[in-house]
Protein backbone atom coordinates (compact mmCIF):
# COMPACT_ATOMS: atom_id res chain seq x y z
CA UNK A 1 0.00 0.00 0.00
CA UNK A 2 1.34 3.51 -0.63
CA UNK A 3 0.71 6.58 0.80
CA UNK A 4 -2.43 8.64 -0.91
CA UNK A 5 -2.84 12.34 -1.04
CA UNK A 6 -6.01 12.31 0.44
CA UNK A 7 -4.19 10.40 3.89
CA UNK A 8 -1.26 14.01 3.30
CA UNK A 9 -4.83 15.89 3.20
CA UNK A 10 -6.29 14.40 6.05
CA UNK A 11 -3.05 14.72 8.26
CA UNK A 12 -2.32 18.31 7.48
CA UNK A 13 -5.96 18.98 8.36
CA UNK A 14 -5.91 17.53 12.07
CA UNK A 15 -2.61 19.30 12.68
CA UNK A 16 -3.92 22.54 11.11
CA UNK A 17 -7.54 22.75 12.95
CA UNK A 18 -5.97 21.18 16.20
CA UNK A 19 -8.13 17.98 16.51
CA UNK A 20 -9.87 15.20 14.63
CA UNK A 21 -13.47 16.08 15.65
CA UNK A 22 -12.85 20.03 13.54
CA UNK A 23 -10.26 18.45 11.00
CA UNK A 24 -13.45 15.99 9.98
CA UNK A 25 -16.49 19.16 10.01
CA UNK A 26 -13.37 20.81 7.73
CA UNK A 27 -12.97 17.68 5.41
CA UNK A 28 -16.81 16.81 5.58
CA UNK A 29 -16.11 13.30 6.41
CA UNK A 30 -16.96 11.23 9.37
CA UNK A 31 -14.40 11.08 12.65
CA UNK A 32 -14.12 7.55 12.23
CA UNK A 33 -13.80 7.42 8.61
CA UNK A 34 -10.54 10.57 8.94
CA UNK A 35 -9.21 8.49 12.37
CA UNK A 36 -9.11 5.20 9.82
CA UNK A 37 -7.00 7.22 6.75
CA UNK A 38 -4.18 9.07 9.76
CA UNK A 39 -3.78 4.85 11.18
CA UNK A 40 -3.32 3.70 7.68
CA UNK A 41 -0.84 6.61 6.81
CA UNK A 42 0.84 6.12 9.88
CA UNK A 43 0.97 2.19 9.42
CA UNK A 44 2.21 2.94 5.80
CA UNK A 45 5.16 5.04 7.54
CA UNK A 46 5.92 3.01 10.58
CA UNK A 47 5.29 5.06 13.48
CA UNK A 48 2.70 7.29 15.03
CA UNK A 49 2.95 11.14 13.71
CA UNK A 50 -0.01 12.50 16.18
CA UNK A 51 0.26 12.36 19.57
CA UNK A 52 -3.39 11.63 20.86
CA UNK A 53 -4.04 14.43 24.04
CA UNK A 54 -7.46 14.57 25.60
CA UNK A 55 -8.19 17.94 24.18
CA UNK A 56 -5.68 18.29 21.17
CA UNK A 57 -3.76 16.83 18.98
CA UNK A 58 0.46 17.41 19.21
CA UNK A 59 3.05 16.11 16.44
CA UNK A 60 5.45 13.44 17.22
CA UNK A 61 9.17 13.69 16.04
CA UNK A 62 8.41 11.77 13.21
CA UNK A 63 5.46 13.92 12.45
CA UNK A 64 7.43 17.69 12.51
CA UNK A 65 9.53 15.58 9.65
CA UNK A 66 6.67 14.41 7.61
CA UNK A 67 4.87 17.74 7.86
CA UNK A 68 6.65 20.02 5.20
CA UNK A 69 6.79 17.39 2.75
CA UNK A 70 2.98 16.31 3.05
CA UNK A 71 2.40 20.18 2.41
CA UNK A 72 4.84 20.37 -0.88
CA UNK A 73 3.27 17.01 -1.91
CA UNK A 74 -0.40 18.47 -1.38
CA UNK A 75 0.46 22.08 -2.91
CA UNK A 76 2.88 20.27 -6.16
CA UNK A 77 -0.77 17.95 -6.95
CA UNK A 78 -2.65 21.69 -6.77
CA UNK A 79 -0.60 22.80 -8.79
CA UNK A 80 -0.23 20.12 -11.51
CA UNK A 81 -4.04 20.10 -11.72
CA UNK A 82 -3.99 23.88 -12.08
CA UNK A 83 -1.48 23.70 -15.06
CA UNK A 84 -3.80 21.21 -16.91
CA UNK A 85 -6.77 23.18 -16.57
CA UNK A 86 -5.11 26.30 -17.67
CA UNK A 87 -3.55 24.13 -20.32
CA UNK A 88 -7.01 22.96 -21.39
CA UNK A 89 -8.00 26.23 -21.59
CA UNK A 90 -10.80 25.63 -18.52
CA UNK A 91 -12.39 28.86 -16.95
CA UNK A 92 -11.83 29.31 -13.09
CA UNK A 93 -8.31 28.86 -13.30
CA UNK A 94 -5.43 29.98 -11.01
CA UNK A 95 -2.31 31.13 -11.31
CA UNK A 96 0.38 30.89 -8.60
CA UNK A 97 3.59 33.18 -9.47
CA UNK A 98 6.05 33.28 -6.33
CA UNK A 99 8.13 36.73 -5.72
CA UNK A 100 9.92 39.22 -3.52
CA UNK A 101 8.10 41.09 -0.81
CA UNK A 102 9.82 44.09 -2.71
CA UNK A 103 9.17 42.82 -5.96
CA UNK A 104 5.67 42.20 -5.25
CA UNK A 105 5.06 46.03 -4.87
CA UNK A 106 7.96 47.69 -7.39
CA UNK A 107 7.47 45.46 -10.55
CA UNK A 108 4.52 43.13 -10.28
CA UNK A 109 1.42 45.65 -10.41
CA UNK A 110 2.44 46.47 -14.04
CA UNK A 111 2.37 43.00 -15.27
CA UNK A 112 -0.65 42.04 -13.80
CA UNK A 113 -2.55 44.96 -15.40
CA UNK A 114 -1.02 44.05 -18.87
CA UNK A 115 -1.94 40.11 -18.44
CA UNK A 116 -5.63 40.75 -16.99
CA UNK A 117 -6.63 42.13 -20.34
CA UNK A 118 -6.26 39.07 -21.59
CA UNK A 119 -6.89 36.52 -18.85
CA UNK A 120 -9.51 38.75 -16.73
CA UNK A 121 -11.37 34.83 -15.48
CA UNK A 122 -7.66 33.85 -14.50
CA UNK A 123 -7.28 34.28 -10.45
CA UNK A 124 -3.78 34.68 -9.50
CA UNK A 125 -2.40 34.75 -6.15
CA UNK A 126 1.22 35.90 -4.86
CA UNK A 127 2.86 33.95 -2.70
CA UNK A 128 5.69 36.31 -1.25
CA UNK A 129 8.81 35.55 0.62
CA UNK A 130 11.70 37.50 2.46
CA UNK A 131 14.64 36.21 0.70
CA UNK A 132 15.11 34.70 -2.26
CA UNK A 133 16.59 31.16 -1.51
CA UNK A 134 13.16 31.00 0.75
CA UNK A 135 11.75 31.86 -3.25
CA UNK A 136 13.81 28.90 -4.24
CA UNK A 137 12.97 26.43 -2.18
CA UNK A 138 8.91 26.87 -2.29
CA UNK A 139 9.69 26.85 -6.39
CA UNK A 140 11.07 23.25 -5.45
CA UNK A 141 8.15 22.70 -3.32
CA UNK A 142 5.56 23.44 -5.88
CA UNK A 143 3.90 25.73 -4.00
CA UNK A 144 3.94 27.95 -7.16
CA UNK A 145 4.08 27.76 -10.82
CA UNK A 146 6.55 30.35 -11.72
CA UNK A 147 8.67 32.59 -9.66
CA UNK A 148 9.88 36.47 -10.22
CA UNK A 149 12.82 37.19 -8.44
CA UNK A 150 17.09 36.25 -8.44
CA UNK A 151 17.55 32.83 -10.45
CA UNK A 152 18.90 30.16 -8.21
CA UNK A 153 22.85 29.19 -9.61
CA UNK A 154 21.83 25.77 -9.69
CA UNK A 155 18.26 26.38 -11.37
CA UNK A 156 17.65 24.11 -14.32
CA UNK A 157 13.97 25.03 -15.32
CA UNK A 158 13.40 27.37 -18.33
CA UNK A 159 13.98 30.70 -16.90
CA UNK A 160 13.96 34.45 -18.69
CA UNK A 161 16.12 37.40 -17.84
CA UNK A 162 14.23 40.39 -16.97
CA UNK A 163 16.93 42.38 -15.96
CA UNK A 164 19.05 44.10 -13.31
CA UNK A 165 16.93 46.17 -10.45
CA UNK A 166 18.90 49.35 -9.49
CA UNK A 167 19.11 50.08 -5.68
CA UNK A 168 19.00 53.79 -4.54
CA UNK A 169 19.95 55.53 -1.45
CA UNK A 170 16.93 57.36 -0.06
CA UNK A 171 16.61 59.92 2.24
CA UNK A 172 14.37 62.78 4.42
CA UNK A 173 14.78 66.41 2.87
CA UNK A 174 16.67 67.44 5.90
CA UNK A 175 19.03 64.54 6.13
CA UNK A 176 22.07 66.35 5.19
CA UNK A 177 22.73 64.81 1.09
CA UNK A 178 23.81 66.02 -1.54
CA UNK A 179 20.74 68.34 -3.47
CA UNK A 180 21.91 67.30 -6.77
CA UNK A 181 20.83 64.33 -8.39
CA UNK A 182 24.08 62.96 -9.47
CA UNK A 183 26.08 59.65 -8.04
CA UNK A 184 27.12 59.78 -4.18
CA UNK A 185 29.58 58.01 -2.96
CA UNK A 186 29.06 55.61 -0.11
CA UNK A 187 31.83 56.34 2.15
CA UNK A 188 30.71 59.71 2.38
CA UNK A 189 27.82 58.26 4.10
CA UNK A 190 29.45 56.77 7.01
CA UNK A 191 28.57 59.37 9.75
CA UNK A 192 25.11 59.29 8.76
CA UNK A 193 22.39 56.78 10.69
CA UNK A 194 20.71 54.20 8.27
CA UNK A 195 17.48 52.36 8.34
CA UNK A 196 18.55 48.80 7.97
CA UNK A 197 16.65 45.82 7.33
CA UNK A 198 16.25 42.79 10.06
CA UNK A 199 19.23 40.27 9.42
CA UNK A 200 16.40 37.10 7.63
CA UNK A 201 15.58 40.02 4.93
CA UNK A 202 16.98 39.19 1.77
CA UNK A 203 17.69 43.29 1.37
CA UNK A 204 19.90 43.41 4.28
CA UNK A 205 22.61 41.31 2.36
CA UNK A 206 22.81 43.86 -0.31
CA UNK A 207 22.80 47.29 2.10
CA UNK A 208 25.76 45.21 4.38
CA UNK A 209 27.65 44.30 0.82
CA UNK A 210 27.44 48.14 -0.07
CA UNK A 211 28.35 49.59 2.57
CA UNK A 212 31.65 46.82 3.38
CA UNK A 213 32.30 47.96 0.17
CA UNK A 214 32.64 51.53 0.86
CA UNK A 215 35.12 50.52 3.88
CA UNK A 216 32.23 50.79 6.47
CA UNK A 217 29.81 49.28 8.64
CA UNK A 218 26.09 51.10 8.48
CA UNK A 219 25.37 52.54 12.17
CA UNK A 220 21.87 51.23 12.28
CA UNK A 221 18.87 53.32 13.98
CA UNK A 222 16.11 50.84 13.42
CA UNK A 223 15.53 47.85 11.22
CA UNK A 224 12.33 46.68 9.32
CA UNK A 225 11.37 43.77 7.08
CA UNK A 226 10.09 45.30 4.14
CA UNK A 227 11.14 48.10 2.04
CA UNK A 228 7.57 50.33 2.23
CA UNK A 229 8.86 50.40 5.94
CA UNK A 230 11.93 51.60 5.71
CA UNK A 231 10.62 54.29 3.48
CA UNK A 232 8.07 55.27 5.75
CA UNK A 233 11.15 55.38 8.23
CA UNK A 234 13.03 57.49 5.97
CA UNK A 235 10.40 59.58 5.41
CA UNK A 236 9.90 60.87 9.60
CA UNK A 237 13.25 61.19 9.05
CA UNK A 238 15.05 58.11 11.04
CA UNK A 239 17.97 57.98 8.85
CA UNK A 240 18.66 57.25 4.86
CA UNK A 241 18.90 54.12 3.65
CA UNK A 242 19.88 51.79 0.36
CA UNK A 243 16.16 50.26 -1.03
CA UNK A 244 15.11 48.46 -4.75
CA UNK A 245 14.39 51.78 -6.40
CA UNK A 246 10.93 50.26 -8.10
CA UNK A 247 9.17 50.40 -4.82
CA UNK A 248 9.74 54.66 -4.20
CA UNK A 249 6.01 55.75 -5.06
CA UNK A 250 5.82 58.76 -7.51
CA UNK A 251 4.54 61.14 -3.95
CA UNK A 252 7.83 60.22 -2.33
CA UNK A 253 8.91 63.79 -1.79
CA UNK A 254 12.53 62.81 -0.37
CA UNK A 255 16.06 63.03 -1.74
CA UNK A 256 16.85 59.94 -4.33
CA UNK A 257 20.39 59.24 -5.15
CA UNK A 258 22.23 57.03 -7.10
CA UNK A 259 25.54 55.32 -6.25
CA UNK A 260 28.63 56.00 -7.52
CA UNK A 261 28.95 52.14 -7.44
CA UNK A 262 26.21 50.71 -8.86
CA UNK A 263 24.35 47.81 -6.53
CA UNK A 264 21.63 46.01 -8.68
CA UNK A 265 19.98 42.58 -8.32
CA UNK A 266 19.60 40.70 -11.87
CA UNK A 267 16.16 39.17 -11.90
CA UNK A 268 14.62 36.79 -14.00
CA UNK A 269 11.48 34.80 -14.16
CA UNK A 270 11.86 30.95 -14.10
CA UNK A 271 9.68 27.48 -13.81
CA UNK A 272 10.30 24.39 -13.29
CA UNK A 273 8.45 22.90 -16.54
CA UNK A 274 7.73 24.53 -20.09
CA UNK A 275 4.84 27.40 -19.34
CA UNK A 276 1.30 26.52 -20.41
CA UNK A 277 0.19 29.43 -22.54
CA UNK A 278 -1.72 31.14 -19.51
CA UNK A 279 1.60 31.08 -17.74
CA UNK A 280 3.80 32.32 -20.84
CA UNK A 281 1.59 35.07 -21.29
CA UNK A 282 2.45 36.70 -17.62
CA UNK A 283 6.28 35.63 -18.77
CA UNK A 284 5.62 38.05 -21.21
CA UNK A 285 4.43 40.75 -19.49
CA UNK A 286 6.54 40.79 -16.16
CA UNK A 287 9.59 40.97 -19.00
CA UNK A 288 7.77 43.98 -20.68
CA UNK A 289 7.19 45.88 -17.84
CA UNK A 290 9.66 48.31 -16.70
CA UNK A 291 12.21 47.32 -13.91
CA UNK A 292 13.29 51.21 -13.23
CA UNK A 293 10.08 52.75 -13.04
CA UNK A 294 9.56 55.59 -15.37
CA UNK A 295 9.42 58.51 -12.57
CA UNK A 296 12.82 56.87 -10.86
CA UNK A 297 14.79 57.38 -14.31
CA UNK A 298 13.42 60.83 -14.28
CA UNK A 299 14.43 61.68 -11.23
CA UNK A 300 18.17 59.74 -11.31
CA UNK A 301 18.54 61.31 -14.98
Amino acid sequence: MAVSLRQLEYFVAVVDQGSFTRAAEVLHVTQPGLSHQIQALERELGGPLLERLPRKVRLTPAGRTVLPHARASLAHAERVSSTARRASGMNAVELHIGTLFSLSIGVMPAAFRAWRRDYPDVQAHLVEFRHADDLAAAMDAGRADLAVGPVPADWTGPSRPLGAEEFVIVGHPDAGLPAEPGPVRLADLAEHHWVHFTHHSGLSEYVDRACADAGFRPRVAIRTEQGPAALAMVQAGLGISLVPCNIIPPAFDGVVLRPERSVNRLLSVYARDRPDPITEAFVTAIADAPVTPPHIAKRLG
